[in-house]
């Protein structure tokens, strides 16, 4: 099993959504979180005053998913969050030990 964690801007969130329900997602975990990578942020001008915005709002999802289904995963996130911009994020997959599910308590893939 591997945990998918993806960093994407906002407002390709539905579409990311869309991708995985094709892929056969059961479920995401959705956060609002801020950062910034390469870009390091950016500087804005409001009320004839510029200023740094260091932290650019992000949207970070986290996907529980068999071995088999990575690949797909993958291929949902980075195709539908890519709009071939500065800033369109990143997709780190980690090794997930143990999955429970609390209320029936099942373990491994059939808690996913």
């Amino acid at each position: 099993m591997k945990l998918v964690t993806a960093i994407i801007k906002p407002f390709k969130l539905d579409a990311v959504r869309d991708a995985l329900a094709e892929a056969g997602v059961n479920g995401i975990t959705v956060s609002e979180v801020k950062g910034f990578g390469r870009q390091k942020g950016h500087t804005e001008l409001y009320r004839g005053a510029e200023y740094v915005v260091d932290f650019l709002p992000k949207t970070m999802l986290q996907i529980a998913v068999a071995d088999e289904q990575l690949d797909a995963v993958l291929e949902a996130v980075g195709s539908s969050a890519q709009s071939g911009k500065i800033g369109d994020g990143k997709i780190f997959v980690a090794e997930l030990e143990q999955v429970v599910r609390i209320r029936t308590g099942e373990t491994g893939a059939e808690a996913i």
